[in-house]
C-alpha cells in the first residue's frame, strides 16, 4: 500500500500559514512539483496557490482534507531555491506566507490564467492601405509616420513596438482602423536587433580597483559596498562587473528605487551588453511585466533591471547582484509586506553563493556600520569621472530675509546671472504644489483634510486641495466655510508656486517642472529629461524626482530651498535623510567640464550636522551621525520592530496594542525592550485612530524568537479581528 500524499499549498489569504489538501483525483503523482501553480477549493470558492511542498504527513490535525481541484502548470514557475527565500521572506517580516508567495508571481498568473506566450496582438496594413501614399497625410503626421511603420512590415508590428518607434499611437490607430487601412492581427515574435555596441570609457584607477574586487569574487557570496561621490563612474563599474559576469553565462539582477531612473540606465545596459536586457517596473502593463518575467525565469533574458518587487523574479543561472541607491527609502515596502528589497537582495545573494554590490554616494548608515566592522568589502570612489570637480557648497543665512515664494534675494541674482551665461540651474523644492497651507486672513480657519491631521495642499492650477496623505481632494473654496469672508491666501510655497513665481522673473529661460503632478502620463518623464538634456529647458524645479541618478552636463547651479525640517524632525533619521537628499541634489551640479556651485538656504547656518555635511562631506556627516547612533543605542546599533494599529474607533488601537504588550512580555527575554503604546506622530489618517507599540533589542535573534512566538497567539485574539494592525520588522519609518 503506497503512502498517502499530502500537498502543503500557499494560498493568498490573511493567514500565517500553508494549508493542506489531498492530490486532484487521478492525477500523476509525479507532476506535483513544488512552484506550480494548483486551484484550490477555499470555503464557498476557489483560490489558485502555489504548491510548496508534498509530504506524507499532513501538517493538521483532524478534519477530512479536501483534494486540489487542479494543477495549473506543467513545470514550476517558482524554483526550489526561490521557494525558500520566499518562506525566509515571510518569516522574517511575519507576513502570511500564501500572500508573499502568490505576489511574487505576475498579476494574470495569481489569477489562475494561462501563461503567455510570445504571440502578441499586434496591427498591420490592410490591402487597401498598401496603396496610401502616406505623405499625402501631412495634416495628421502621427498617422503618416503608423502607416509608412506598418508598410515597411509585413507581418505587423506589436502596440510596444509601434510606441517605440512613433510615440504614443492609439488615437491614430484607431483613426487609421476607421479609414480602411490598418487591422489588428497576431504578431509571430522575431529577435530584436541589439543595438550597435557603445565603446567602453577607459577607467580610473579608483573604479579599476572597484572591479577588480567584484571580479576577484564571483562565483561566491561576498556584499561589496561601492561608496562614490555623484558623478564618479559607478555605473561603469557596474557594467564592467557585468560583462564579466555575461561571459561566465551566468544572469545579473539589478534594482533601482525608482521607475524615474529605470530608462536611462536601461539605455546605458542597452547600448554596452551584447546581451538581452528587460526591465521590470509597475509601469509597464500585466502582459509586458508577465513577458519580461518568463525571460528572466527561463534566462533569455541575461539582465533584469526592476525596482524592489525585482529582487523576487526567479532566475536560474543569477551570477551578480547589484542594489542601485542603496540608502534609498523606496527600497523599503511601506504597506502590506514590509519588505526591504536592499536586505533581501543580500539574503538572495548569500543563498546563491554570488557577489551583491551596494552601490551609493550616501550610503545609509546600516550598510555604513556593515562596511566599519569589515562584514561588507568597502571600495570608494572619490573621484568624479572625466577630471570634473566637486561642486562648491555654500550655506544662505535666510534668518530675517524676506523671500519669494520660497526664494531669497541672493539665490534670485545667482539664478539670473547663471542664466545670462547660458548654463541651466536647478532649484530644488521637495514639496509639490502650490502652498501648503490655504487659511483665512478675517477669521483663522485653516483648510483640513476631514480624515486626516493634517492640512489640505492647494493645487492651484486644477483649483482643488489635495490632501497628501490619503489622497482625498476637494474643490478650492472660493470663500472661507466658516466666517463667508474673501480673505483666502496661500501660506508657504510648492513647486507650482515657485514655477509661477520664477515664470515672472525669468520669462525666457525656458523653465520645466518635474514633480509627480508633471510627470503623470506615460513616457512624459522621459520626454522632459530628455529635453533638459537637449537643452531646451534651462531652469529646472523640481522634487525629489530630479535628486539622483540624473545627468545634466549643464547645471551649473543648483539652489536647495528648504532642508531646516530635516535637522529637527521627530525620527532620528531625519538627519540622515536630509543629508542625503542635500548631497544627492549637490550632486547634479557640474558633472562635466563647468564647475558647479550649490547653495543651501537655512535659518540655522551653525547647526553641527549642516556644517559637517557642507565643510567636510556625507561621509564625515555619516560617522558623526553613527556616533551618535551608538552612543544611543539605536540603529543600526539596535534592532526595531514596529507594531502598528488602526481603527475608525478611537479607543481600540491602543487598547489592543496595551494587550499586544502584555502578551509579548509573557514571551520576550529580558534582552527586549518595550516602547509605548503611544498614538502615531499622525495620530489620524485616512479617517482612522492610529497607535504604535516599538520593540527593540540589540541582537536581532531575540525578537526574531519572540515574533515566532507572539504574533500567531497576538492574530488569533478577538480584538485583533477588530483593528487593523500590521508588523514592521526593521522599520525605516515611524510615521
Amino acid at each position: 500500500m503506497s503512502e498517502p500524499i499530502y500537498l502543503r499549498v500557499a494560498v493568498p489569504v490573511p493567514v500565517r500559514s500553508l494549508f493542506d489538501y489531498l492530490p486532484p483525483p487521478g492525477v500523476d503523482h509525479r507532476a506535483l512539483v513544488p512552484g506550480i501553480r494548483v486551484l484550490v477549493p477555499f470555503g464557498s470558492g476557489r483560490r489558485c496557490g502555489v504548491l510548496v511542498e508534498v509530504s506524507n504527513r499532513a501538517a493538521g490535525e483532524g478534519g477530512v482534507l479536501k483534494p486540489a481541484l487542479r494543477l495549473l502548470d506543467h513545470e514550476p514557475l517558482l524554483p526550489a531555491g526561490d521557494l525558500d527565500l520566499l518562506r525566509w521572506a515571510a518569516d522574517y517580516y511575519q507576513h502570511p506566507v500564501g500572500d508573499v508567495v502568490t505576489a511574487a508571481l505576475p498579476a494574470r498568473l495569481r489569477q489562475g490564467r494561462e501563461p503567455l506566450d510570445d504571440i502578441r496582438s499586434g496591427w498591420r496594413v490592410t490591402g487597401t492601405g498598401k496603396a496610401v501614399d502616406p505623405t499625402t497625410l501631412s495634416r495628421a503626421p502621427r498617422q503618416a509616420t503608423l502607416l509608412a511603420l506598418l508598410q515597411g512590415e509585413a507581418g505587423g508590428l506589436t502596440l510596444e513596438e509601434l510606441r517605440e518607434r512613433g510615440g504614443d499611437s492609439r488615437s491614430a490607430l484607431r483613426a487609421l482602423q476607421q479609414k480602411g487601412w490598418v487591422e489588428r492581427c497576431l504578431v509571430e515574435p522575431r529577435p530584436r536587433p541589439l543595438p550597435e555596441r557603445s565603446p567602453a570609457p577607459t577607467l580610473g584607477r579608483e573604479q579599476k580597483q572597484a572591479l577588480d574586487a567584484i571580479g576577484g569574487r564571483l562565483g561566491r557570496f561576498a556584499a561589496i559596498l561601492l561608496e562614490g561621490v555623484t558623478g564618479s563612474g559607478k555605473t561603469e563599474v557596474y557594467l564592467g562587473a557585468v560583462e564579466q559576469v555575461l561571459e561566465r553565462g551566468r544572469q545579473v539582477l539589478v534594482l533601482v528605487p525608482e521607475i524615474g531612473l529605470t530608462p536611462q540606465l536601461v539605455g546605458r545596459f542597452q547600448r554596452r551588453l551584447r546581451a538581452p536586457v528587460v526591465l521590470l517596473h509597475s509601469g509597464l502593463s500585466d502582459g509586458e511585466r508577465e513577458r519580461a518575467w518568463q525571460q528572466a525565469r527561463r534566462g533569455t533574458a541575461r539582465v533584469v533591471i526592476g525596482t524592489r518587487s525585482a529582487v523576487f523574479v526567479p532566475l536560474p543561472e543569477l551570477g551578480l547582484v547589484i542594489v542601485d541607491e542603496e540608502h534609498d527609502l523606496s527600497l523599503k515596502q511601506q504597506e502590506g509586506f514590509r519588505y526591504s528589497a536592499r536586505d533581501v537582495a543580500v539574503m538572495r545573494a548569500r543563498r546563491c553563493g554570488c557577489p551583491v554590490v551596494l552601490g551609493s554616494a550616501t550610503p545609509s548608515l546600516e550598510s555604513l556600520r556593515n562596511a566599519l566592522d569589515g562584514r561588507y568589502l568597502h571600495r570608494r570612489l572619490t573621484r568624479r569621472a572625466g577630471g570634473a570637480a566637486q561642486p562648491r557648497m555654500d550655506l544662505l543665512d535666510i534668518r530675517s530675509v524676506r523671500l519669494d515664494a520660497g526664494v531669497s534675494p541672493a539665490l534670485l541674482r545667482l539664478v539670473g546671472e547663471t542664466l545670462d551665461a547660458g548654463d541651466q540651474v536647478l532649484l530644488f523644492l521637495n514639496r509639490r504644489g502650490y502652498a501648503p497651507i490655504l487659511t483665512c486672513f478675517d477669521c483663522g480657519w485653516v483648510a483640513r483634510c476631514r480624515r486626516c491631521d493634517a492640512h489640505m495642499t492647494l493645487h492651484w492650477k486644477s483649483r482643488r486641495l489635495w490632501c497628501h496623505h490619503c489622497g482625498s481632494q476637494r474643490p478650492l473654496e472660493r470663500t472661507c466655510p466658516d466666517c463667508g469672508g474673501a480673505g483666502l491666501h496661500p501660506l508657504g510655497q510648492g513647486t507650482e508656486r515657485l514655477e509661477e513665481m520664477l515664470r515672472g522673473r525669468f520669462p525666457d529661460a525656458g523653465l520645466v517642472r518635474v514633480d509627480r503632478d508633471s510627470t503623470q502620463r506615460r513616457g512624459s518623464m522621459e520626454r522632459l529629461l530628455e529635453e533638459i538634456r537637449a537643452g531646451r529647458h534651462r531652469l529646472l524645479v523640481g522634487t525629489q524626482m530630479l535628486a539622483k541618478g540624473h545627468h545634466f552636463p549643464d547645471v551649473t547651479l543648483v539652489g536647495i530651498l528648504d532642508v531646516d525640517q530635516g535637522l529637527f524632525g521627530a525620527d532620528f533619521r531625519a538627519g540622515e535623510r536630509m543629508a542625503q537628499m542635500v548631497t544627492q541634489v549637490a550632486g547634479r551640479a557640474g558633472r562635466a567640464a563647468k564647475p558647479g556651485r550649490v547653495v543651501i538656504q537655512t535659518r540655522h547656518p551653525d547647526h553641527p550636522l549642516m556644517q559637517d555635511l557642507v565643510r567636510q562631506g556625507y561621509d564625515a556627516f555619516a560617522r558623526a551621525a553613527l556616533a551618535e547612533r551608538r552612543a544611543a543605542c539605536l540603529p543600526p546599533y539596535s534592532h526595531q520592530v514596529l507594531l502598528r494599529a488602526e481603527s475608525v474607533r478611537p479607543e481600540q488601537p491602543v487598547g489592543f496594542l496595551e494587550q499586544a504588550v502584555e502578551m509579548a512580555r509573557r514571551h520576550a527575554g529580558p534582552e527586549v525592550g518595550f516602547w509605548g503604546p503611544v498614538p502615531a506622530p499622525m495620530e489620524r489618517r485616512a479617517g482612522r485612530y492610529r497607535a504604535h507599540l516599538l520593540l527593540q533589542a540589540d541582537r536581532r535573534q531575540p525578537l526574531q524568537q519572540l515574533l515566532a512566538a507572539w504574533i500567531p497567539e497576538l492574530a488569533a485574539t478577538r480584538l485583533a479581528r477588530r483593528v487593523r494592525w500590521s508588523i514592521d520588522v526593521d522599520p525605516q519609518e515611524m510615521f
